[in-house]
């Protein structure tokens, strides 16, 4: 039986988010990755990837290689590559996201790893990196950072959404302050506060922070 059968978007966002480890999270997005894109684009009307998106074209080259680490059902990797990237990675830690990702015919390459651990990559193995919606309540942790940006060349550029509140309570603010007191990436942009969920989550707000890689 379809997760959609059982249960409506909004309890189905928050059966989520409630994950006890990364273990659960993953098997919970598994049994949701049929429904995701219906849910989130139709009853919350996400604007998450697109607007991560315009913020990415604004810095990387339509020839770099990029990661989306957390991909899920590649919504972010569809809008890259309709504004011209085609060198596009899939990570994420659900396989049954990423069998759905491979749908969409955006990827090069599909990896199953888990934000907050050592990543499977040699050092600077991308020119950028995009992470839409996972640097979340519950989801990976301020720590992921460190990982992201060593797989990223220096001059390659990390984009990433992110929640204020997550932001100032869950040591993003700490994290992001340290990599750029010690020299190991620069703020490039901060963008506005946006409603990535106008529909289902008015309430909510995200905004898309832009860093290049200075080690």
């Amino acid at each position: 039986m379809r997760l959609g059968a059982v249960m409506d978007s909004q309890n189905r966002v928050q059966w989520v988010y409630s994950s006890r480890n990364n273990q659960e999270l993953a098997e919970r997005y598994d049994q949701w990755a049929k429904d995701y894109d219906h849910d989130l684009e139709q009853d919350f009307e996400w604007l998450g990837p697109q607007r991560a998106a315009e913020v990415f074209t604004k810095y990387v080259a339509k020839d770099s290689r990029i990661l989306d680490a957390g991909a899920g059902t590649g919504l972010v990797g569809k809008f890259l590559l309709e504004n011209g990237y085609s060198q596009i990675v899939a990570m994420d830690m659900s396989g049954g996201m990423l069998e759905e990702s491979r749908k969409k015919n955006v990827y090069q390459d599909f990896h199953q790893m888990v934000m907050g651990d050592r990543l499977g990559f040699e050092t600077d193995s991308f020119d950028a990196v995009i992470s839409v919606g996972v640097l979340t309540v519950g989801h990976a942790p301020a720590s992921s950072l460190d990982e992201l940006v060593r797989i990223t060349r220096p001059g390659g550029f990390i984009v990433f959404s992110l929640r204020p509140d997550v932001y100032e309570l869950a040591g993003f603010k700490e994290k992001q302050a340290e990599l750029e007191a010690v020299g190991t990436w620069k703020l490039v942009e901060e963008s506005e506060k946006f409603q990535p969920l106008p529909k289902g989550e008015p309430e909510v707000l995200h905004q898309v922070w832009v860093y290049q890689v200075s080690r």
